[in-house]
């Protein structure tokens, strides 16, 4: 899937979860925090391609990422699996206290964010035709449907034209739906 689906797709898996699953109370800092690392977690799983949008953020990203490329071999390997999913957890839990102020932004909430985008990220990568190397490093791929003829071809007409705007509608209808839930967020 292209980087714009993932991005959508993630924040709409986000907006679900902060429905479903509220919070009493959040900062504004905390909730733009947490978007922006939706975002990052629904990037991380491709950090093995030099082409990955969050190396143009970085100063130096695209060497970083030309770098990193040749330690994962290649694309789909350990970012893509369970290991991965672990081994990123591990990280992000790591990281994030260090780098937000815990007055300020709830890192657990950040921890989950990017977790949710990482998790959205796989999702919809085994609806591809490359499907998923979930217990890497056997070299077996995952994917729905089973049939990989059926499944989706990255960048191509299906995903530009059904996929991407399905979930544009998915993620707006839902958000329209649950506007007074959504606005509840931003009371003080």
């Amino acid at each position: 899937m292209l980087a714009r689906t993932h991005d959508l797709f993630a924040f709409g898996m986000l907006l679900t979860a902060a429905v479903y699953f509220p919070s009493e109370k959040i900062t504004l800092a905390t909730i733009v925090v947490v978007i922006i690392a939706n975002i990052v977690g629904a990037l991380l799983p491709d950090i093995d391609q030099a082409s990955n949008r969050l190396w143009d953020l970085l100063p130096g990203g695209n060497l970083v990422g030309k770098l990193l490329r040749n330690l994962f071999l290649s694309h789909r390997t350990i970012t893509h699996s369970i290991l991965g999913v672990w081994l990123i957890y591990q990280l992000i839990g790591w990281l994030t206290p260090k780098i937000f102020n815990p007055l300020f932004v709830d890192t657990q909430k950040v921890i989950i964010a990017v977790m949710i985008g990482y998790g959205s990220h796989l999702l919809l990568d085994s609806f591809t035709e490359e499907g998923l190397p979930l217990l890497f490093p056997i070299k077996v791929n995952f994917g729905f449907p089973p049939t990989k003829s059926w499944r989706i071809k990255t960048g191509n007409w299906f995903e530009k034209l059904v996929v991407f705007p399905g979930i544009t509608i998915g993620v707006v209808i839902f958000g329209i739906s649950r506007w007074t839930t959504i606005l509840e967020w931003l009371r003080p």
